[in-house]
Parts: C-alpha cells; sequence; structure tokens
C-alpha cells in the first residue's frame, strides 16, 4: 500500500519559515519525482516545486522561487519544502506527490500517488 505522509505544517507569522516534510512508503522513491503542491481555500490545487527521480533537477513555480527549496533525502524515502520568508498568500493545505520516472511536471494530473496535505497558515 503506498502511502505519502506529510508533516511540518502550522502557524507562523510573515517572515517566518517552515520545513514541510513527505515520507514515502511502499513505492520505491527513487524512482519518482516528487512533487509539492498547495490549494487554498476555494480555489484550485496549484503546483508549488517538484524534484526529478534522476539528476535531482528542480524546478519551481515563480511565487515561490528564491524562497523555498525542494530537496530528497533517499535513505529516508523523504522530500522536504523548505520555505522562508513566508507571506499571508502561502496559506494553503500543502500536498505532496509521486510521479514515476519523470524528471519533473506541474501538472498535477501527471501525479499517480498523493498525501493527505498538511496545513501552512501564514498570519500575523
Amino acid at each position: 500500500q503506498v502511502q505519502l505522509l506529510e508533516s511540518g505544517g502550522g502557524l507562523v507569522q510573515p517572515g517566518g519559515s517552515l520545513r514541510l516534510s513527505c515520507v514515502a512508503s511502499g513505492i520505491v522513491s527513487t524512482t519518482y519525482a516528487m512533487g509539492w503542491f498547495r490549494q487554498a481555500p476555494g480555489k484550485e490545487r496549484n503546483f508549488v516545486a517538484v524534484i526529478s527521480w534522476i539528476a535531482g533537477d528542480t524546478t519551481y513555480d515563480e511565487s515561490v522561487e528564491g524562497r523555498f527549496t525542494i530537496s530528497r533525502d533517499d535513505s529516508k524515502s523523504t522530500v522536504y519544502l523548505e520555505m522562508n520568508n513566508l507571506k499571508s498568500e502561502d496559506t494553503a493545505t500543502y500536498y505532496c506527490a509521486a510521479d514515476k520516472f519523470s524528471r519533473g511536471s506541474r501538472d498535477a494530473s501527471s501525479y499517480e500517488y498523493w498525501g493527505q496535505g498538511t496545513q501552512v497558515t501564514v498570519s500575523s
């Protein structure tokens, strides 16, 4: 059974930082590109960042470029999203997703597996 389990969300003030984690089980995570998406209430699920299954190539949405960093530790089957200089518009539920043998896609429909999400709230 495939499971992606996110953690690390919470309430943070504007300008603050959080690190999200996603632990994968039931898949050989090294063969999957791992992505992060987010969804605010009443809005569509949007791409945030992805790291490819080979070479570790990364791609970011322009709204988070320079503030967020995606990384992976395959020895722990874990992908991270380091979020710095957080803004109120970053408030959303953040989802981890896995896309087999992919160099990384911005398209949510490409991803085979999804986590349940972790809430990030940026507010003073």
